[in-house]
């Protein structure tokens, strides 16, 4: 699963990634990125648009849904049943979107208490979650727009920590992902696997992580 993550790179480099302009991405350091809050979010809304760097709710409102609490218990989704499932196969289809993110934390049992691991890549660069993302509007309040996170199997290294993990688009697939015209799940079901384990490294970090009121460096601190 995928319940906190981290965006600390420089603007300049999460914009190369994403294949915007720099002056495109202002983003402040997040060292503890938690559900409801918001979060910064690829997306390309038609083919003949450019992509776009938009902020959203992390925790997918459904459109149909009549209470937006139920976002807060869809910060992820399976993608192995995503197609099938009503709260996400029609963003499925129609509303993919990127998170751009550079780690995310997994607890683990050890020594009778869970302790918070920081998983990135071994490098330290940026990358992106695959995400779905809907609208959703109550009467005549302001609309609401919510992501969540795909997740899959773990990866061989990442399983010694938990046995699910976010979905991780490499670059190179990124167009395919975001193209509004690709409607069939079948078309991007290849990208929804567990990524490469060797291209990831974790770390046992302080318990300060586990407050998600706290965003600061002390979150991704090696335990001591």
């Amino acid at each position: 699963m995928c319940g906190r993550f981290t965006l600390t790179s420089a603007p300049e480099i999460v914009a190369a990634l994403l294949g915007l302009e720099t002056e495109a991405v202002s983003l402040a350091p997040r060292f503890n990125i938690a559900p409801t809050q918001q979060v910064p979010v690829l997306v390309r809304t038609g083919s003949s648009e450019p992509r776009e760097l938009v902020s959203m709710r992390w925790g997918l409102i459904p459109s149909w849904s009549k209470d937006p609490a139920i976002g807060s218990r869809l910060i992820n989704a399976r993608s192995e049943t995503a197609a099938e499932k009503p709260s996400f196969r029609a963003a499925l289809r129609r509303r993919r979107c990127l998170i751009p993110a550079d780690g995310f934390f997994e607890w683990a049992a050890q020594d009778d208490r869970k302790r918070p691991y920081l998983i990135r890549m071994a490098d330290g660069s940026p990358f992106v979650f695959a995400g779905l993302w809907e609208g959703w509007r109550a009467d005549d309040d302001a609309p609401i727009v919510s992501c969540t996170i795909l997740t899959t199997t773990a990866n061989a290294k990442l399983a010694k920590l938990h046995h699910r993990m976010p979905v991780i688009v490499p670059a190179e697939a990124f167009e395919r992902w975001l193209d509004p015209d690709q409607q069939d799940p079948a078309g991007v079901r290849d990208l929804m696997g567990p990524y490469t384990h060797s291209e990831m490294s974790y770390t046992a970090v302080s318990t300060w992580v586990n407050d998600p009121r706290h965003d600061d460096p002390r979150c991704i601190a090696p335990a001591t």
